[in-house]
């Protein structure tokens, strides 16, 4: 019999609380369902939250009664805040979050390096925001329980996956004792030590790195703005690293490197964390600050992924999918992205508007962003935390070079988390005018946002299934383009369209966006004097690109559409 801890976590600043099991009995029918979700932390919600928003319903399994202890994930990009706006949290994310954009490197008391992360009057959100998981939990948890289409159920915890011919047995425990479920597909999402991954033998392929981290959370007073600070061989740890982060609530965020040999209880002792969180403050000009430990935790840096995420009704996502180190701010935002991903392209196969092959899509296309992470990750890892004499001697040349020679200072740069870009999707169109345009987001890029009033912006209008740009100044969609659109729409295929450029609302478009100076169509690359020639894009269900035209016509449309949708038909 599960039994989940019934007393809340501690915190200084959070208020968990302990939520109710969900029991069997009072719920005795148990019909087949379409997905079960299990785990429910960001990846899981996320994935679900997904999922509702296209119209399919799913289970969430929590072996939890109350959302996870520390603030973990802190610090959110910007292309997860526009996924977050997608499923209705973004507002309550910026409400009490710390917006931020600048990166510090210091080594001997100097500093050798600042990063600017780009941001511009078409940005609706900052590159990047800090606000403790905890929180982030908490909203997308409300979000769920708000939506009919979620079943969210607190301490049922997964034992055991039967796999059969086209679906699944799950045997769930409880407080009460177990139930079985049965699920046309399930999400595994059920984090870093997935037992979901262990009980199927399934090996990840990357590599491990033997440094272990501290991350400890402190509340102090420091009159510091919100910007990365990253210490390198300071004298209190020589050799290692040092990162600090501002949090709501007045905590900060102190993460740094073990010396070699050092086990993680010890670490963790009291007194070493006191020591060495003292020794920091003193560093940075705050010795003998009062400050108190809200939490603390170990972890090591992994670059590990599994070469396949669709295991017959198993899909991974999240943590269970792969592992990779924080730097760079590459767990949750990378989560959210799988999330949004597994989605549509599940709900797609789900509601019958695309075969299986939609999936083996995903599995590819995540696979292949995590691999471009652990290329970059990879990197960052080395230069925080050198594998090898090797590497620490090359590390050590541009810690000491930097003091003095600017050329190697860009070296410190952190390769920020950003959105894979799906070039070689096979759900690109492969005879659009992708190759003519000469700006704007091109195959596979997600989109670029636009300003078009005080609080208005393109993404806000976009989403919910594919979104077709048709830039024009003429009064009407083409009779023929009207029809491929109108007969996608009766296959069930969800498609909006929004004409730009014109002053008045245009006959065949879901909503028109007026552009008078061309700012719009300058971002995307279409020439702004060509307004009669029918310039489009073609954005996924994720908003990812899959096609763009310098002239649409109907058969074009047409093929871009079968071509998005494996084994599915919309044909006139």
């Amino acid at each position: 019999m599960h039994t989940p801890t019934t007393e809340a976590r501690p915190s200084i600043y959070y208020p968990y609380q302990v939520f109710q099991p969900w029991l069997a009995s009072a719920h005795p029918a148990q019909d087949r369902k379409k997905v079960v979700v299990v785990g429910a932390g960001p990846a899981g919600m996320v994935t679900a939250l997904e999922l509702a928003r296209h119209g399919v319903a799913s289970v969430v399994l929590s072996s939890e009664l109350q959302f996870s202890q520390g603030s973990r994930a802190i610090c959110f990009t910007r292309r997860s805040m526009e996924i977050l706006q997608q499923v209705g949290v973004a507002d309550r994310m910026t409400e009490g979050g710390l917006p931020w954009r600048f990166g510090n490197s210091f080594y001997r008391g100097q500093r050798v390096f600042r990063m600017e992360a780009p941001h511009d009057a078409d940005d609706r959100f900052f590159p990047i925001i800090n606000v403790q998981q905890q929180y982030m939990e908490e909203y997308l948890h409300d979000a769920c329980q708000a939506h009919p289409l979620i079943d969210f159920r607190w301490g049922n915890k997964l034992e055991k996956i039967d796999q059969k011919d086209g679906y699944a047995v799950l045997e769930v425990d409880t407080p009460e004792g177990p139930y079985a479920l049965e699920s046309d597909w399930v999400v595994a999402a059920d984090g870093g030590r997935s037992g979901i991954r262990s009980a199927m033998n399934l090996q990840m392929e990357g590599a491990s790195y033997e440094g272990f981290f501290v991350i400890a959370d402190i509340q102090v007073d420091l009159p510091l703005p919100t910007e990365r600070l990253a210490f390198f061989d300071p004298d209190w740890n020589p050799g290692n690293t040092i990162l600090m982060h501002r949090e709501p609530n007045g905590i900060w965020r102190v993460d740094y490197q073990l010396p070699a040999g050092e086990t993680p209880e010890e670490a963790l002792h009291p007194d070493s964390l006191k020591a060495r969180i003292d020794a920091q403050l003193a560093m940075i000009g705050h010795a003998g600050v009062a400050w108190k430990m809200d939490w603390s935790s170990v972890y090591s840096a992994r670059t590990l992924t599994l070469p396949d995420f669709v295991h017959g009704s198993v899909i991974f996502t999240g943590d269970a999918a792969h592992l990779l180190p924080i730097f760079g701010v590459r767990g949750a935002n990378t989560a959210f992205q799988d999330a949004q991903s597994l989605g549509w392209h599940l709900a797609f196969v789900v509601k019958g508007l695309a075969g299986k092959q939609l999936l083996a899509n995903h599995s590819a296309e995540r696979v292949g962003a995590a691999r471009e992470i652990i290329t970059e990750a990879g990197k960052s890892t080395r230069f925080m935390a050198p594998p090898s004499p090797g590497f620490r001697l090359l590390r050590d040349a541009v810690l000491s070079l930097s003091l003095s020679q600017e050329f190697v200072r860009p070296l410190y740069h952190w390769r920020t988390s950003r959105p894979h870009e799906y070039s070689h999707s096979m759900l690109n169109s492969r005879d659009d005018d992708n190759h003519l345009f000469k700006s704007g987001p091109a195959h596979g890029a997600p989109p670029q946002n636009v300003r078009l009033g005080a609080n208005d912006f393109l993404l806000d209008h976009l989403g919910g299934g594919f979104d077709l740009l048709y830039f024009t100044d003429a009064i009407a969609l083409p009779d023929a383009l009207q029809q491929v659109i109108q007969t996608a729409r009766a296959q069930g295929l969800p498609l909006k369209v929004t004409a730009v450029g014109a002053a008045q609302a245009v006959n065949g478009a879901d909503q028109t966006l007026p552009d008078a100076d061309g700012h719009l169509r300058q971002r995307y690359g279409v020439p702004v004097d060509d307004g009669a020639k029918g310039g489009a894009y073609l954005l996924r269900p994720d908003q990812h690109i899959c096609a763009r035209w310098l002239t649409l016509d109907a058969t074009r449309l047409q093929a871009a559409l079968d071509n998005a949708l494996p084994n599915h038909t919309c044909r006139t």
